[in-house]
């Protein structure tokens, strides 16, 4: 659980480091993280998807509710590889929505179970750990909880990698980035997933504790 902190705070520093380098590199298309993301859309056929501007820096996402793709300050005006590459990223998540892409669609149906288990996850873990030597039920619970999460997580890994692909293709039949900037932006897309990867293996981690916590007591 220690390593699963110290490779979060090292990728999330590599992450920021990473889009700060190439946020101070324009591209030669001269186009915005907004113009990408409206070109990509239409592009895609997809007419009913706004591209607003959300406070904030690295607070890029996909919003399936009210079909918006929000774009940090960063992102939205900026005219470099790295934005670029979060607004095409996000495009994608759209175009999955779009055409129903499976994971997608699997990870939105656990939404709700994942919303009530996150709300009493910890206080039952909690409960669990102070009566483990009394009763392994709430233990038992809370392990059951943390494992929906834990799916969840690993199921974000090829919903990220798969939208991360489309926005690449995309930007390379579109002429969007040259083969420079192609580059630039794939690795900025590299370390913004492997957030996630850390994430699901933390996750994982902390699994196996309680896990092993549970089963230690049930021997």
């Amino acid at each position: 659980m220690i390593a699963m902190m110290l490779a979060s705070a090292l990728v999330s520093w590599t992450l920021k480091s990473k889009f700060d380098k190439y946020s101070k590199l324009g591209l030669r298309s001269g186009l915005s993280g907004r113009e990408v993301a409206e070109m990509m859309l239409a592009d895609n056929g997809i007419t009913d998807v706004r591209v607003i501007s959300t406070p904030g820096r690295l607070t890029d996402h996909y919003n399936p509710a009210d079909k918006t793709v929000n774009l940090s300050e960063a992102v939205y005006d900026s005219r470099s590889a790295a934005a670029a590459a979060v607004a095409a990223h996000e495009c994608g998540h759209a175009v999955q929505h779009a055409k129903a892409y499976a994971f997608l669609k699997f990870r939105s149906a656990m939404v709700p179970a994942l919303t009530v288990a996150s709300k009493y996850m910890q206080w039952i873990l909690l409960i669990g750990v102070l009566m483990i030597q009394s009763t392994p039920i709430p233990l038992a619970v809370g392990v059951l909880l943390f494992a929906l999460t834990t799916i969840f997580s690993f199921i974000t890994l090829p919903v990220e990698f798969d939208a991360s692909k489309r926005a690449l293709a995309w930007m390379d039949t579109r002429g969007v980035v040259t083969m420079q900037e192609h580059g630039m932006a794939k690795d900025a897309l590299k370390w913004a997933a492997m957030t996630y990867v850390v994430a699901a293996l933390g996750s994982l981690a902390t699994l196996l504790y309680y896990g092993s916590m549970l089963l230690g007591r049930r021997d």
